[in-house]
């Protein structure tokens, strides 16, 4: 690979690291901690990796008990390194074969690997400088629990999976169950080798390379390399060889294989969440009309109605007491104000220091919010994966408990124009005096009449107008026109006390739709925000 090409893939890799840990994070209180732990095993061990040698390619030999790992180990190494280093039947610890020893020594650390053998150069074989190292290991059908744990470490470690598999066990559910299906994402970076051909018929071992190749395609590795060898012959032992040596010159063995390891963490993570890598699975969000239709019944459930009643009560009673008639009008002043009752009419207070008034929620009113929020994180998170499902209702839980002082300090801050006077009432207030000052004086022009009269005194002529006495036409007209203006003035209030209330609905439920916005509608929002970033960052992480 060219070095422009190297770059390339190395800065695709360092994207989908990022996007694997941006996932692994935005997950967080959603997935289940295991599965980040997973993910993040992932990341600190990929970051492990990119920082030793890139110059040496980790090659590890896996088998079952009988298998004959160690002599094909020995067979493509070109010496008994397996014999020659540890006097055992079988491998109870890591062996590594190194060809390029400079450099080797912090990356065998990691891999804690002890057992070290600096191998003489192969004809055709790690003899033009390239790092290698090959790894013979424990049997991972081993009955000791220490040897099973070093299989299951090294095959999260290595660069390139070699499976040595045999003619009797190829098949078996152990290898194929616990570790090739598991790692079928790892198909760039695994050889699979059908050691001990030679106790085959010849006839027979083309159709049991077949029947195990069948077996890893219906396991995803169906593009994995499957070859024959036998270490004892040293049949096929060059295509291993081969294969080895081609993995080891392009260098594209440790991204290929922590490239394999994000896909697999991407592919947990999107099946913890309950979707596919796909990222199909999209929580329908807050729509405006189902946050409307949340602000419309938390105003219910907080007595809104009421309010605005109050409201259009409270105008029409001082209308009633500005402009209604003067000898009846002092008897509203005994009626109490419903702004004041509902501690709404605070004239110089500041409203933000005080609560109303209203009732209590009780059962009905709670039921009806906790059944508004309900609804509203049911309709925000159709559509999502089930974990994230109970994470965008659980956000819109939490607002609930602070919904109720919330909403009624919001209506205590509201401005009801409670203490606004009406530009008409000052006009409709001058005339009804001027009548009654009219009447009175009528009256009073009647009286010194008769006090004269009573008095046998001269009665002057009273003016007559179109043959009324004019006291009179002062009295009737200063009445009448005072009732007709009350009953004129109480259509008036009653048409604005309709229109002031609807005002005061509006502004109320405006600010209960912005104290639902701030407890309910955004934290569900940013909920939703996080799935479909999550989302994005597992398909940047699986390499779509």
């Amino acid at each position: 690979m060219s070095r422009h090409g190297a770059a390339r893939v190395e800065s695709q890799l360092d994207r989908r690291l990022e996007a694997l840990d941006e996932a692994r994070e935005l997950a967080a209180g959603a997935l289940p901690e295991e599965t980040l732990d997973e993910v993040l095993h992932v990341l600190d061990r990929a970051s492990s990796r990119r920082s030793l040698s890139a110059d040496h390619t980790v090659v590890g030999f896996f088998g079952a008990t009988g298998s004959g790992k160690s002599s094909l180990f020995n067979a493509v190494s070109g010496a008994e390194i397996a014999t020659a280093a540890v006097r055992r039947p079988t491998t109870t610890e890591p062996l590594a074969g190194i060809w390029g020893v400079q450099g080797s020594e912090a990356l065998l650390d990691w891999l804690e690997v002890r057992q070290r053998h600096a191998a003489a150069p192969v004809p055709g074989f790690a003899d033009d400088g390239t790092g290698l190292i090959l790894l013979d290991l424990p049997d991972f059908d081993s009955t000791r629990a220490a040897n099973r744990e070093v299989v299951q470490r090294m095959v999260g470690l290595v660069d390139v999976l070699v499976w040595v598999l045999d003619p009797q066990k190829y098949a078996d559910a152990a290898v194929h169950q616990d570790f090739l299906a598991p790692l079928s994402a790892h198909g760039a970076v695994t050889i699979v080798v059908l050691n001990q051909v030679d106790r085959l018929p010849d006839r027979d071992v083309r159709p049991v390379l077949d029947s195990l190749t069948g077996i890893l395609a219906g396991e995803g590795l169906g593009k994995v390399q499957v070859l024959g060898a036998s270490a004892v012959l040293g049949t096929g032992v060059d295509a291993v060889r081969s294969a080895i040596r081609q993995k080891a010159r392009e260098r594209q063995a440790i991204s290929q294989r922590l490239a394999a390891d994000v896909t697999t963490a991407a592919a947990r993570l999107a099946e913890a969440s309950g979707n596919g890598v796909s990222g199909n699975g999209k929580a329908a969000g807050a729509t405006a009309a189902s946050k409307a239709r949340l602000a419309e019944e938390l105003a219910v459930a907080a007595n809104v109605p009421l309010v605005v009643d109050a409201v259009v009560r409270s105008y029409r009673l001082e209308a009633t007491r500005r402009t209604g008639w003067p000898v009846t009008r002092w008897l509203a002043r005994f009626r109490p104000d419903p702004l004041r009752r509902l501690n709404l009419r605070r004239e110089g207070a500041k409203p933000e220091l005080n609560r109303t008034s209203l009732p209590p929620a009780g059962a009905p009113e709670r039921a009806r919010t906790d059944a508004a929020v309900r609804e509203f994180a049911d309709a925000a998170s159709e559509g999502a994966p089930g974990p994230w499902r109970a994470v965008i209702r659980s956000a819109a839980r939490e607002g609930r408990n602070g919904l109720p002082d919330a909403v009624d300090q919001a209506i205590a801050s509201t401005d009801l124009s409670a203490g606004r006077k009406s530009w008409w009432w000052g006009g409709f207030n001058a005339v009804q005096w001027l009548a009654l000052v009219t009447a009175l004086a009528g009256f009073a022009w009647l009286g010194v009449l008769a006090a004269l009269g009573y008095l046998q005194l001269p009665v002057p002529e009273v003016p007559r107008v179109q043959g009324w006495p004019v006291p009179t036409v002062m009295i009737g007209g200063g009445v009448l026109l005072g009732i007709l203006l009350a009953v004129a003035a109480g259509f008036i209030a009653r048409a604005a006390a309709a229109s002031r209330g609807a005002l005061a609905r509006k502004r109320l439920q405006s600010a209960v739709a912005v104290v639902a916005q701030d407890l309910v509608v955004d934290p569900v929002e940013l909920e939703v925000s996080r799935l479909k970033s999550f989302n994005a960052a597992v398909k940047t992480a699986a390499g779509r």
